[in-house]
């Protein structure tokens, strides 16, 4: 069996545009979970995070013609079709329904402190992080709200790893300036 085609970012992008299914694959392959790991810090449910993935592959594939590379790297297009879909889907009536209906567990106050809820210390410096540059704030989500490594961000974003590095280096420094 030959090794799977590797392709730079232009030639994805042709390819994508030319309705290539090995592309298209190979996009799947290498950014699917780049992907739901923006999506389930959205919507923390499994099996309808992995829907939104579908969805969302759906609708690169219908939208790829409108990609334009001069206005941003493919993987932020991307990231922005998925955070998209996964808050659609949040302010959805039929999500927002299934999750009233639940069925209560026979232990429910044993669970009641499991429960997901954001931790209130991040809540405060989400905000201070909105007031970074897009650039930084999606470094700053996968590195260390999501817990993607230095190298899986430059692999995912198709960026050298000094650069994801150095970007998120001064990502902090600018964010020690918005704290203080």
């Amino acid at each position: 069996m030959s090794p799977e085609k590797k392709y730079d970012e232009p030639e994805l992008v042709t390819q994508l545009k030319q309705r290539s299914e090995k592309a298209y694959s190979y996009l799947y392959d290498n950014y699917a979970g780049a992907l739901y790991g923006i999506i389930h810090s959205i919507i923390p449910d499994n099996e309808t995070a992995n829907d939104v993935v579908q969805d969302v592959f759906v609708n690169i594939w219908a939208k790829i013609d409108s990609y334009d590379p001069s206005k941003g790297r493919l993987f932020t297009w991307m990231l922005n079709i998925a955070r998209n879909a996964a808050i659609d889907k949040l302010r959805s009536k039929g999500y927002r329904y299934g999750l009233k209906n639940q069925p209560l567990s026979e232990n429910v106050d044993i669970n009641a402190g499991a429960a997901s809820y954001p931790v209130i210390k991040d809540v405060g410096l989400r905000k201070i992080i909105n007031g970074l540059k897009e650039e930084q704030r999606v470094l700053l989500d996968l590195s260390y709200f999501q817990g993607f490594t230095h190298e899986e961000i430059a692999k995912a974003m198709n960026i050298p790893l000094g650069t994801v590095k150095t970007r998120i280096r001064t990502a902090l420094i600018q964010l020690r300036t918005l704290i203080q």
